[in-house]
């Protein structure tokens, strides 16, 4: 009997079986906290382990589980349950944070590392690492679990159609990024799992709904499962919340198809009861401790928000990172797959997306004939079916919108809760384009090529972005083109330095490799600073980071250690040209701010910092100086500037020069602010005024017209010395809230209500 089974569903298990080993070598090869968010997952299950309790939500005193500890408890109760046996002190060491990553941010340069790795986390484990593949390992099964209900779900809906089930489960397992959650501490796989379980369990619910089902009874023990997967669900993501009035419309329509209350109150009463039973309490300790059902208020305070909320524009001009993060963006959000992968993805959805429209045209047009000529052909179960798989991912997409609005969470993963019917629909779609005979290569095809980058992204992506640099060979130290030999503190050695280009324009990359000797053993993590300062001692750009792309903490060197790192320093789009630059470095503590004396080949101290290449900050071509591109609200972009100095003492006058373009005809008049802007945003120079000094209102402007609009800004006598802000913005004179335009990027993002153009110094009279 077991063979026949395996037999009967031996693609399945196939496909689940390959899931087991993609998911568990990216839990492997992925460094420990560095899958999203497990930087903050984990200590939710160390701490629920340690105290058996929650935490209470501090915004003045997070823990290192953050907002995670807003989150319902049961996937982190089972993490620590799974882990109490372990000795997990030794976590603050294991989890060393690196306080210069660059998270959420794709770089050129490495520092994608959330935390610093050292030889502990090596195989066999123990401690935290320990825990953390544990936790990893009940992920995996998780997700193992979410590809079968994807599989059911699709027989569900199509029993005679394998291919379209095959295909659904192949695109839920072999999503690459659904392997990285898959193999992470996270509480998305408890929910995913127990979505497309509940998802499941209702389509099936709707098969009772016949009016001719065998039993009058309602099918409590149905209704008890699913209470009992609802309940758990909603106690282990509050997006799974979306799932009890889609349960509630099901236990209805069941109740109305076999024309019995009874069905409706008892599916109610079980349902509900048995959701109220299990995760009540979570909800009442939320409003009792934060006056919150769901505690989003203290959640939103620890994760922080949106300057301002975002337009459906805005989400609109966010989608190529949300696609990103929905088929493979690892680690801090930060390591992404090849572009053209993403290219050749996004156009299986499209391709499918226009499939299924077609699909459920031709579905319509044929249940709308039946029903009007062969009434014993319609079947409303298995539309209703079809609604339900629908239904499900607008709910979580209208939910996570209504987020994203509010909070940077434009990640395609957050809509994970319902990956089983975005496959069965992806699949349904692609379905629908060709004869059944030949849909099952086509869905080969794109299972077989999903799996291959799937298969490849944790050798290929992954353990790449961690890899530290290697030692120099002695080839490669001769051949360093410009040789320095500079001695830090007697710890470090820069040995040289290579420079792609000694002249740049504003907005683009200066690229540069710096050529590291450790001298001597440390106790203290010594971090590189770079700077380029202008003719005015102005910082123009700056870097701050670990040695080696971020990965090699100084505690962890050892003496003669040699290797190379590779800088990319942007160059601001506001920075000031022409302008003549230099670049200085040098190793500080992120601490203390201690630096480390620098002392030349030669014997001679050179202070606290080094001074070593000339680079030209070149202009760009055109009519207009300083070019820049701020669009304001969609009416007005600032389109260059020019300043007359960047130095002044106080009581003396800066004169500012402003071009705009108008971009769309205006009925009120707005007012343009300059302010020169310190620490906490005090003003110490302000002028404001309707464009041109009142001669040319905005009202009067035509489309494409360019206005050259100049200010002075005299400096307050009190000013003190020191580095300011040139900031600017453009509102509506109307009390009290005089509302600004909003700075609109490139991409539809609304990023903030001011501009921020560059620095100016204050020196003393």
């Amino acid at each position: 009997m077991l063979g026949e089974l395996l037999n009967r569903h031996q693609s399945i298990i196939v496909i689940i079986i390959l899931f087991l080993v993609l998911a568990t070598t990216y839990s492997v090869v992925t460094p420990v906290f560095e899958a999203s968010d497990e930087l903050w997952h984990y200590p939710m299950v160390k701490y629920i382990a340690d105290h058996w309790s929650l935490p209470v939500q501090d915004p003045q005193n997070v823990g290192p589980w953050r907002q995670e500890g807003s989150q319902p408890p049961l996937y982190y109760i089972i993490g620590a349950l799974a882990t109490a046996w372990i000795d997990t002190s030794d976590m603050e060491e294991v989890r060393w944070l690196n306080p210069h990553v660059d998270n959420g941010l794709i770089t050129e340069d490495g520092n994608t590392n959330l935390v610093v790795h050292s030889p502990r986390e090596a195989f066999p484990w123990r401690g935290t690492v320990l825990a953390v593949h544990v936790v990893r390992l009940l992920s995996v099964l998780m997700g193992a679990g979410t590809v079968l209900l994807t599989y059911l779900t699709a027989r569900e809906l199509l029993p005679d159609r394998e291919d379209v089930a095959l295909g659904a489960a192949a695109i839920t397992a072999f999503n690459p990024m659904f392997c990285f959650i898959s193999g992470a501490v996270n509480n998305d796989n408890l929910t995913m799992l127990l979505c497309a379980a509940a998802l499941f369990q209702l389509i099936h619910l709707l098969r009772t709904s016949l009016p001719t089902f065998q039993s009058s009874n309602p099918p409590a023990l149905q209704l008890i499962i699913l209470g009992l997967t609802l309940g758990a669900a909603v106690l282990t993501k509050e997006s799974a919340l979306g799932l009890l009035p889609l349960t509630a419309l099901a236990i209805s329509y069941v109740a109305w198809r076999r024309r019995s209350w009874r069905i409706f109150l008892a599916g109610g009463i079980i349902t509900a009861g048995l959701v109220a039973l299990i995760a009540g309490w979570w909800y009442w300790r939320n409003w009792v401790l934060y006056g919150d059902w769901l505690g989003l208020e203290v959640f939103i305070a620890i994760l922080g928000q949106r300057a301002a909320p975002a337009t459906l524009r805005q989400l609109w001009g966010e989608r190529q990172g949300f696609m990103m993060a929905y088929w493979g963006l690892f680690g801090g959000v930060n390591v992404p797959l090849p572009g053209w992968v993403y290219t050749v993805l996004n156009g299986v959805v499209i391709f499918a997306a226009a499939g299924l429209i077609a699909w459920l045209i031709r579905l319509v047009a044929h249940y709308l004939r039946s029903r009007n000529l062969k009434p014993e052909t319609w079947n409303p179960e298995l539309v209703a079916g079809y609604l339900l798989l629908l239904a499900w991912p607008a709910v979580v997409v209208i939910s996570w919108s209504r987020w994203a609005t509010v909070t940077w969470s434009s990640q395609g993963r957050l809509v994970f809760s319902a990956i089983s019917a975005w496959s069965v629909l992806t699949a349904l779609g692609l379905a629908a384009w060709l004869p059944q005979r030949w849909t099952r290569v086509l869905l080969a095809l794109v299972g077989a090529f999903m799996l291959v980058i799937a298969a490849a992204a944790p050798f290929a992506v992954i353990a790449p972005a961690y890899a530290a640099p290697p030692p120099l060979t002695d080839a490669e130290l001769a051949a360093i083109p410009h040789r320095l030999d500079m001695d830090f503190g007697g710890k470090m050695r820069l040995l040289g330095y290579e420079l792609e280009t000694n002249e740049v324009r504003p907005g683009e990359p200066l690229r540069f490799t710096l050529y590291w000797q450790c001298l001597d053993t440390m106790d203290r993590d010594w971090s590189v600073f770079l700077h380029l300062l202008d003719e005015n001692e102005l910082i123009v750009a700056q870097r701050d980071r670990y040695p080696g792309q971020g990965l090699l903490a100084t505690r962890l060197l050892t003496p003669g250690r040699t290797f190379a790192d590779r800088y990319v320093l942007p160059i601001p789009a506001t920075a000031y040209a022409p302008s003549d630059t230099t670049l200085e470095m040098g190793l500080f503590d992120v601490h203390t701010n201690e630096r480390l004396p620098a002392t030349a080949s030669n014997g001679d101290l050179l202070g606290d910092h080094l001074r070593f290449e000339h680079i030209r900050i070149a202009p760009w071509p055109g009519e207009v100086p300083n070019p820049v591109s701020f669009n304001f609200g969609d009416k007005m972009k600032l389109i260059g500037y020019h300043l007359d100095r960047r130095v002044v003492a106080p009581g003396e006058t800066l004169h500012l020069t402003l071009y705009w373009e108008c971009l769309a005809e205006m009925e009120e008049d707005y007012t343009v602010f300059t302010h020169v802007l310190g620490e906490q945003d005090t003003i110490w120079a302000q002028m404001d005024s309707v464009p041109q000094r009142g001669a040319a209102p905005t009202s009067g402007w035509t489309v494409g017209q360019i206005i050259e609009d100049s200010y002075d800004l005299t400096v307050h006598p009190d000013t003190p010395p020191a580095v300011y802000d040139i900031e600017i913005g453009v509102y509506l004179p109307r009390s009290p809230d005089y509302p600004r335009l909003r700075v609109i990027s490139p991409d539809g993002r609304v990023v903030d209500n001011r501009v921020l153009l560059g620095k100016v110094r204050v020196v003393a009279p």
